[in-house]
C-alpha cells in the first residue's frame, strides 16, 4: 500500500508538523508513504516538493476584495479557488491512499479535489481546523466580531460545494480529537467520520534532567517555572491576555514564566500593566530536540488557548512528563486529565486558570501520570496502526 500525505508546508504549524509525525511513523511501521508539500523545510527523501506560492498570492487578494478587508485579516479565511497541480505528479498518481492534512492558502483547490472524487482513490482528511467541513472559515468563532453579509453568503456557498463535491467520492474525515470529529460529524451527518490521535516522537520528546535542562537556558535553578509556548505569543486566539491577567492573582512566591515564540521580543516590549520581573522572553528554540529540553526544564506548561483542536504543544510537554494547564476549550479537555495529570481551568476565567497553575505546581507527582497518559495516547506506533486499519477498511 502506498501512501500519499498532503500538506501546504512541511513543517510550519501545527497540523504540518502533525503530519510530518506521521509520516515517519507509517514507514517505521510498515506503510510506504510519501509526503507531498509546497513548502519543503529539510532534506527528507520522502519529502517532495511542487509548486509555488503564486496559487497563495492570487487567493489572498480574491479574498482581500471579495470581502472588502485589508490582507492582515484574510488569513481566518479560504475560498480555495487556487492551487498546485497536485494531481499530475508521479506521487499522486502512484498512491493508493490520499492523505490530505492542512492544504489551505493555495495548496489545493475545490476544482483539484472535485478531480480526485471522480478518480476513484480512497482520500482520507485529518481534521486539524473546521474548514473541511465549514465554508470560508477556519474556526466557526474566528470572525472579527462583526456580523458581515459577505462572509455569510460565501460561507454557505462554500460549503454547500464542498458537500457536493464530497459526495462523488470515496472520503473518509479523521478527527486528531474527538472534539473536532464530534463537530464534523454534527456539520456532515453522512459522512465517514473517525478520531485519531496525533503522535509524538518520544524518543525525542522525553523527560530529561531538570537541573541540567535549566542550565542550559541561563533559567533559574531555585524557582517553580511555568512555560508559555506557541507559534506567534501575540496571537489573540493563544490566550496570552488571559495567562498575563492570572499572573495578578498568584500568590508568593510568584512562579516565574517562560515564554517562547515569534513575537516574543515584542511582547516583552509591549506587555504593559504587567510585572516583568521574574518573567524569560525566548523569541526562537532551535528544534524539538531543544524544545523537549525546555519542556523538561518548568515545572508545568500552559496553555490558555481559546479555540484550539489537540495541540501539539500538550502532547509534547506531556510526553517529557510536564502536567499542563488550560482552558475547557477544543480538545483540550481530553489531553489533560483533570486533577490528575494536570489542570482544565473554566474558559476565560484568568483567576481559575490562577488556581490551576497553583494547584499543579502543587502536584509534582502529576509528572509521572501526564507522562503515561502521553505514552499511552500519543504513541507512534499505535497511531501508525490505526491509520493503517484505517486504509484497508475503506
Amino acid at each position: 500500500m502506498k501512501v500519499l500525505i498532503i500538506s501546504t508546508t512541511e513543517r510550519t504549524g501545527g497540523g504540518a508538523i502533525a503530519a510530518k509525525r506521521l509520516l515517519t511513523a507509517l514507514n517505521k511501521n510498515g506503510i510506504q508513504a510519501k509526503m507531498l508539500v509546497r513548502d519543503k523545510q529539510s532534506n527528507d527523501a520522502n519529502v517532495v516538493a511542487y509548486g509555488n506560492i503564486l496559487p497563495k498570492v492570487i487567493e489572498r487578494l480574491r479574498i482581500m476584495f471579495a470581502l472588502l478587508k485589508p490582507l492582515r485579516k484574510t488569513w481566518q479565511y479560504d475560498f480555495a479557488t487556487d492551487g498546485v497541480d497536485i494531481l499530475s505528479t508521479k506521487e499522486y498518481q502512484e498512491a493508493d491512499v490520499i492523505h490530505l492534512h492542512w492544504v489551505n492558502q493555495g495548496m489545493l483547490s475545490l476544482r483539484q479535489l472535485h478531480q480526485m472524487m471522480l478518480s476513484g482513490k480512497q482520500i482520507v482528511w485529518t481534521l486539524h481546523d473546521e474548514w473541511p467541513f465549514r465554508g470560508i472559515r477556519h474556526y466557526t468563532d474566528e470572525a472579527d466580531g462583526t456580523s458581515d453579509s459577505r462572509v455569510e453568503l460565501l460561507e454557505k456557498q462554500l460549503f454547500d460545494r464542498k458537500q457536493s463535491i464530497y459526495a462523488q467520492g470515496r472520503i473518509s474525515f479523521v478527527g486528531c480529537s474527538q472534539w473536532i470529529a464530534d463537530l464534523a460529524h454534527r456539520s456532515m451527518p453522512c459522512a465517514k467520520v473517525y478520531h485519531v490521535n496525533n503522535c509524538i516522537p518520544q524518543e525525542i520528546f522525553c523527560p530529561m534532567d531538570m537541573h541540567e535542562a535549566r542550565k542550559a537556558f541561563a533559567l533559574p535553578l531555585d524557582k517553580q517555572l511555568i512555560l508559555f509556548s506557541c507559534q506567534k505569543v501575540t496571537d489573540k486566539r493563544k490566550g496570552m491576555s488571559y495567562l498575563l491577567n492570572a499572573l495578578k492573582y498568584l500568590h508568593s512566591p510568584k512562579p516565574h514564566l517562560v515564554i517562547v515564540g515569534g513575537n516574543a521580543d515584542e511582547l516583552s516590549v509591549t506587555i504593559g500593566g504587567v510585572e516583568k520581573d521574574g518573567m524569560h522572553f525566548i523569541p526562537y528554540v532551535n528544534g524539538e530536540n531543544e524544545m523537549a529540553r525546555l519542556y523538561s526544564a518548568v515545572d508545568c506548561f500552559v496553555t490558555p488557548s481559546l479555540q484550539d483542536n489537540l495541540p501539539n504543544t500538550i502532547a509534547e510537554a506531556m510526553s517529557c512528563g510536564t502536567p499542563c494547564v488550560g482552558f475547557d476549550a477544543g480538545g483540550i479537555p481530553e489531553m489533560i486529565t483533570h486533577m490528575q495529570n494536570g489542570y482544565v481551568a473554566k474558559y476565560c476565567d484568568s483567576k481559575d486558570l490562577a488556581f490551576g497553575i497553583e494547584t499543579t505546581l502543587a502536584h509534582p507527582q502529576w509528572r509521572h501520570a501526564a507522562l503515561s497518559k502521553a505514552k499511552e495516547s500519543y504513541n507512534e506506533q499505535s497511531v501508525a496502526q490505526q491509520y493503517t486499519k484505517l486504509y484497508e477498511i475503506l
